[in-house]
């Protein structure tokens, strides 16, 4: 029953000869009614209805109010009446604190937030009981979660939350460097990078719609279109990027699956260098996820890891990518140089660093040191590194200095740092 409806019941029952009297009003409300928000564009609220009086009720029917009280079913003014009269009568309020108590053991509290991998569950029973037609490839997977988990993340924000400061970090060289933005021009740097599988798979490039350039279909660098679709807009990037990404990643999704997914071998140029279709995905992936605990740094909120699976398959990806950054490092002069006898030919083992990852995502890789083209072998282990699953990663971000990254160093120390500047060095804006 409504407030109003048992405040009409109740003042019939007060004009039926009950003997209740009316109580002045009370006093206003100490903290004011706002007069506008943001939501109603500027305008003024309407004016607040006028305060009724409180519920006057009888022993009886307050008693009967402690169960729905309990369990906070009562409306604002039966709670007030029922609260007003447990400060006067023992009884009563020692039968609310019963109830209360029995409440609390039928359900513990939990956090109001959703659990990050219900819907990776909800998926999984609803394709057990009907497979989809049109699966998503094994290899895309990882990249349909987190862009999934991150739209989550963004859905309830606020124009403060999307403005909220964040700098984006990698390894550079020898050090750290970043640059600053917010959390719209996050989102704004991903559609821009993203589009680079879009563009492989024949989509739309995002930003020939906001620089108008015809010349914006080619690929370029990730910097350099994230540069392009920053400078294009004469205001900084607001929540309305969050639509054309959400949208973008869903066309990516969709269009892998279309077309059959295949092993995913088709390259997608980012500038200076290829990657698979499949590997793309996945640095996509692993992209979404470093961002997005960015963001939730920025908002103060908590951003768990991806999924095991996802993980393993990130920290393959970067392990597969280190004998190639390792090379660039020596021929610019960043990574001590190979020993001359220890080269080996392409396709035959070499001089190799065992990289140990602990956690429920690892595993254990060799990694060539000498040469991209050799074979990684247990026979020329010179040096064993462990570090933590999520630590790698946040590594191979930029997000930890390489000097305080490992956990367990083992053999050579020049091989060792070189390993662990190159893995920084993956990271990029």
């Amino acid at each position: 029953m409504t407030e109003w409806g048992h405040s009409e019941a109740y003042d019939g029952d007060r004009d039926g000869g009950h003997g209740g009297h009316r109580e002045p009003d009370r006093a206003a409300a100490r903290v004011p009614v706002p007069r506008a928000s943001v939501e109603d564009g500027g305008r003024p609220l309407p004016d607040p209805a006028p305060a009724r009086a409180p519920l006057r009720l009888d022993h009886r029917v307050l008693k009967a109010l402690l169960g729905a009280w309990a369990l906070a079913a009562c409306s604002v003014a039966e709670t007030e009446a029922v609260e007003e009269h447990l400060g006067e009568c023992g009884a009563c309020a020692d039968e609310a604190r019963r109830l209360r108590e029995a409440v609390g053991l039928l359900q513990r509290p939990d956090s109001l937030d959703l659990d990050p991998g219900l819907r990776a569950r909800v998926l999984e029973a609803c394709l057990d009981r009907r497979p989809p037609r049109i699966p998503v490839p094994e290899w895309a997977r990882a990249y349909d979660t987190e862009t999934a988990r991150l739209d989550a993340l963004l859905q309830d924000f606020g124009d403060g939350e999307w403005h909220a400061p964040v700098r984006l970090r990698w390894f550079e060289g020898k050090e750290a460097t970043g640059r600053r933005t917010t959390v719209a021009g996050v989102i704004a740097h991903l559609l821009a990078v993203d589009g680079l599988v879009a563009l492989a798979l024949g989509l739309d490039d995002p930003l020939a719609a906001v620089t108008g350039d015809g010349e914006a279909g080619r690929p370029g660098s990730p910097t350099d279109r994230t540069d392009a679709f920053w400078a294009a807009g004469r205001f900084p990037p607001t929540r309305t990027v969050r639509g054309p990404w959400r949208e973008q990643t869903h066309a990516v999704v969709r269009t892998v699956s279309f077309t059959g997914g295949g092993p995913g071998t088709m390259p997608v140029s980012y500038g200076a260098f290829d990657l698979p279709l499949r590997d793309a995905l996945l640095d996509r992936a692993f992209e979404c996820w470093v961002h997005g605990e960015d963001i939730a740094d920025a908002v103060s909120y908590p951003y768990k890891p991806p999924a095991p699976r996802h993980l393993h398959d990130m920290i393959d990806l970067a392990a597969r990518m280190l004998p190639g950054a390792l090379a660039e490092r020596r021929r610019t002069g960043l990574a001590s140089p190979a020993p001359g006898r220890h080269l080996a030919p392409a396709g035959r083992p070499g001089r190799s660093l065992r990289l140990e990852i602990e956690g429920r995502g690892g595993g254990q890789w060799l990694i060539p040191l000498d040469s991209p083209a050799a074979v990684g072998s247990a026979d020329h282990e010179v040096a064993h590194v462990a570090l933590d699953d999520v630590e790698f990663c946040r590594l191979a971000a930029g997000r930890v200095p390489p000097e305080d990254a490992a956990a367990g160093q083992l053999g050579d120390r020049a091989a060792i740092r070189d390993v662990l500047f190159a893995a920084a060095s993956l990271s990029r804006m």
